[in-house]
C-alpha cells in the first residue's frame, strides 16, 4: 500500500510539473528535457525507495519471525529448564527423604543396640550384685547357724554336764544316807566324800546350794563321830587336813554353826596343799570343767533325817 501511494504521489507531482509545461509547450522546450530527466530521476529514486522499503519490510518481517523463533526457543528452553529443575528438585527431595529415613533407621538400630547392650550390662551387674548379696547373706546365715549350733551344742553339753554332776551328787548322797541308815559307817563316809567331790567340781557353776554342800560335810563328820566314838575328834582333825576341804570355807563355817563340837577343829584347821585324792575318794567319775549356771532354789535349815530327805528330793 505504501508503494502505490508513493507512485500516485509521484504521478501527481509529475502532473503538477507537466501542466504548466503543456500550456507553455513552445516557450519552455528548453526545460522539458531537464524535467524529464528530473522525473526519471524521481522515478528511479521512487523505485529505489520502493525497493528499500520492500527490503526493509522483508528485513522487518525476517527480524520479527527470527525474534518469534528465538522467543519460542527461549520459552521452550525456559520451560525445559523449569521442568528439569522441578525433576531435579523432586529427585533431591526423594534422595534427601531416603537419606533421612536411612539415617533414622540407622539411629534407631544403634539406639536399640545401645539400649540392649545397656540392659544386658545392667542385668549382668544386677545379677552380680544380687549373687554377691546372696553369697553374703548365705555366708552370714552359715556363720549364724554355726554360732547357733555351737551355742546350742555348748548349752546342751552344759546341761548334760549339770545333769550328770547333779545326778552323781544325788546318787552318792543317797548312798551315804542309805549306808548311815543300815549302820555301815565306812561305806557312808565314802559315799558322802564322793558326793562332796561332785559338789566341789560343780561349785564354780553354783549348781548346788552352799547349804547342801555344808550338809554333806556335816554328814561326813557325824558319820565319823558315830564310827570312831572317843577317837572322833582326832579322826575329824585328820579329815579336815585333807585337800578335799580346800576352798570350802563357807560350808565349814555353816557346819561349825550347826555342829559346835567341830568349831574348834575348823578354827584351828590349816588348809593342806593340793594333792592326789585318797583311794576311797577316787571312786566314781570326775566331771568336766565348770561353767556358770543358774542357782537352784534355796533350801531351808538342814537338820538330821529331815535335811537328808530334803536334799534327796531336791
Amino acid at each position: 500500500m505504501s508503494t502505490k501511494l508513493r507512485r500516485i504521489l509521484v504521478l501527481v507531482a509529475a502532473c503538477a510539473f507537466l501542466s504548466p509545461a503543456v500550456r507553455t509547450q513552445q516557450p519552455q522546450k528548453a526545460q522539458h528535457t531537464a524535467q524529464e530527466d528530473r522525473i526519471k530521476r524521481l522515478e528511479d529514486r521512487a523505485d529505489a525507495e520502493e525497493k528499500a522499503a520492500s527490503a526493509a519490510a522483508m528485513e522487518k518481517d525476517y527480524i520479527g519471525r527470527t525474534q518469534r523463533l528465538y522467543e519460542s526457543y527461549y520459552q521452550k528452553t525456559f520451560n525445559m529448564q523449569m521442568w528439569t529443575l522441578a525433576i531435579v528438585g523432586l529427585l533431591l527431595i526423594a534422595v534427601f527423604a531416603m537419606v533421612v529415613r536411612f539415617s533414622l533407621n540407622l539411629f534407631e538400630q544403634r539406639t536399640k543396640l545401645a539400649t540392649a547392650d545397656a540392659t544386658a550390662q545392667m542385668r549382668n551387674e544386677h545379677g552380680r550384685i544380687l549373687a554377691k548379696e546372696v553369697q553374703k547373706l548365705w555366708d552370714s546365715n552359715a556363720a549364724d547357724s554355726k554360732k547357733l549350733k555351737e551355742a546350742l551344742t555348748a548349752q546342751i553339753a552344759l546341761l548334760e554336764q549339770n545333769l550328770k554332776d547333779r545326778s552323781d551328787f544325788e546318787i552318792h548322797f543317797v548312798q551315804g544316807v542309805a549306808g548311815g541308815a543300815d549302820g555301815g559307817q565306812d561305806e557312808c563316809v565314802g559315799s558322802f566324800r564322793r558326793a562332796l567331790m561332785a559338789y566341789t567340781s560343780c561349785k564354780p557353776r553354783n549348781l548346788i546350794e552352799t547349804r547342801v554342800g555344808a550338809a554333806t560335810v556335816r554328814f561326813i563328820f557325824e558319820a565319823i563321830r558315830k564310827q570312831q566314838g572317843e577317837n572322833s575328834v582326832e579322826k575329824a582333825r585328820e579329815e579336815l587336813a585333807q585337800p578335799l576341804y580346800n576352798g570350802l570355807e563357807k560350808e565349814l563355817a555353816l557346819v561349825a554353826l550347826q555342829s559346835p563340837w567341830l568349831a574348834p577343829l575348823i578354827n584351828e584347821r590349816s588348809p593342806a596343799a593340793p594333792g592326789p585324792p585318797s583311794p576311797e575318794m577316787a571312786g566314781g567319775p570326775r566331771p568336766a570343767a565348770p561353767v556358770p549356771t543358774v542357782l537352784p532354789a534355796e533350801l531351808g535349815p538342814l537338820t538330821d533325817e529331815e535335811s537328808s530327805c530334803r536334799l534327796i528330793t531336791s
